[in-house]
C-alpha cells in the first residue's frame, strides 16, 4: 500500500468511528428516543421475557408451597379432632400467590403449635365425665346423628352456647368439649344427663 492510501484509510476510519463513540457517549447520558423505546417495548399483550420468567417462578412456588400447606392444615385439623377435606383445601388454595401461600404455612405451623401445646397442657378428663360421654356417644366427640343432640356429651345447641361454645358441638375439639362438658357439670352437676348421669 501507498503511504496515500493508507492516510486515507485512516483518515476514513477516524470519521466513521467519531460518530459511533459520541452516539454511544448519548445513549449512556441521555434517555433512549422514544422510537428507540418503542422498539425495546413489547408487543402489546404479550409479556417481556423478565415477565415470563416472574410468572414462571410464581407458578413454581404455587405448584412447590400448595401441597405443603395442604399438609399442614391436615395436621392441624388432626391436632384439634377436626374433619378435613384435601380437595377443598386446595380450592381454597387455589389462584394464592407465592406470599400468601407462605403467610398461609406460617399461620398453620403457628395453630399445630398451639394445639400441641393444648394437648400437652389439657388435663385429664374426669372419671365421671368420662363415663357419661361413653354412655351418651360411645366417646366419640363427631356424633351429630340429626337428632339436636351433638358430640361427645351430646349436647343441645343452646346448653353449648350457655357455656360458652360457638358452632357446631360436634366440630369442636374434644378437648374444648370435655371443657364444656366440666363447666356444665360443675354449674349443674349430672342433671342436663339424665340418663347417663346417674
Amino acid at each position: 500500500m501507498t503511504p496515500k492510501t493508507t492516510a486515507a484509510l485512516a483518515v476514513a476510519g477516524a470519521a466513521l468511528a467519531a460518530p459511533a463513540a459520541a452516539l454511544a457517549a448519548t445513549e449512556a447520558t441521555d434517555p433512549p428516543s422514544p422510537v428507540r423505546a418503542a422498539l425495546r417495548a413489547p408487543v402489546a399483550g404479550h409479556l417481556t421475557v423478565a415477565a415470563q420468567m416472574r410468572a414462571e417462578r410464581a407458578a413454581n412456588l404455587q405448584a412447590e408451597l400448595t401441597p405443603r400447606a395442604v399438609r399442614l392444615a391436615r395436621r392441624v385439623a388432626g391436632a384439634r379432632d377436626r374433619g378435613f377435606d384435601a380437595a377443598e383445601e386446595r380450592r381454597r388454595l387455589r389462584g394464592s400467590s407465592p406470599e400468601e401461600l407462605r403467610a398461609d404455612i406460617r399461620e398453620h405451623r403457628s395453630d399445630l403449635r398451639e394445639a400441641r401445646r393444648e394437648q400437652v397442657t389439657a388435663p385429664a378428663t374426669p372419671a365421671h365425665l368420662e363415663a357419661i360421654a361413653a354412655c351418651e356417644s360411645g366417646g366419640n366427640p363427631a356424633t351429630d346423628t340429626g337428632n339436636g343432640f351433638y358430640g361427645k356429651y351430646q349436647f343441645v345447641q343452646s346448653t353449648w352456647e350457655s357455656v360458652g361454645g360457638t358452632g357446631n358441638p360436634a366440630a369442636a375439639s374434644e378437648a374444648e368439649q370435655d371443657k364444656r362438658a366440666a363447666m356444665l357439670y360443675a354449674r349443674e352437676g349430672s342433671s342436663p344427663w339424665p340418663v347417663c348421669g346417674r
